[in-house]
């Protein structure tokens, strides 16, 4: 089950990634107004905005992967800091999902993955 919440942590690490990339360095191109459904006039004003929340998304990223090369010799801590990563991209999503339904599309992306992470390392390390 470790193995498989591992994994799960991963994809989210990579979707949170790539949410950095379409927020912080790519706000205003035209596949990241397309995603996040903006306009050109939009996106340039929010773009202070969009570079700032881009960030937030990456340290959750980091967060996980440092705990993933410190899974194996500190089991504790870098189980402590995936559980951190995954559960707070969870709590992102359901902040998304909650605050705007028409957003939920984007909610259940974001948060599929740390929910399973959640899921399965929870499992894993409680046996």
């Amino acid at each position: 089950m470790i193995v498989v919440g591992l994994a799960f942590a991963v994809v989210a690490a990579l979707v949170h990634c790539f949410i950095f990339y379409l927020e912080s360095l790519a706000w205003t191109s035209p596949r990241s107004r397309a995603t996040f459904g903006t306009t050109a006039e939009t996106a340039e004003i929010t773009r202070p905005l969009a570079f700032n929340q881009g960030f937030y998304n990456l340290f959750l990223a980091i967060a996980v992967f440092v705990g993933l090369a410190l899974f194996g010799p500190q089991r504790a801590v870098g189980a402590t800091l995936v559980l951190v990563g995954v559960g707070s991209m969870l709590a992102a999503a359901l902040v998304l999902a909650l605050s705007d339904r028409t957003k939920l599309r984007a909610a259940t992306i974001q948060g599929f993955a740390p929910l399973l992470a959640v899921v399965f390392l929870g499992i894993g390390l409680a046996v």
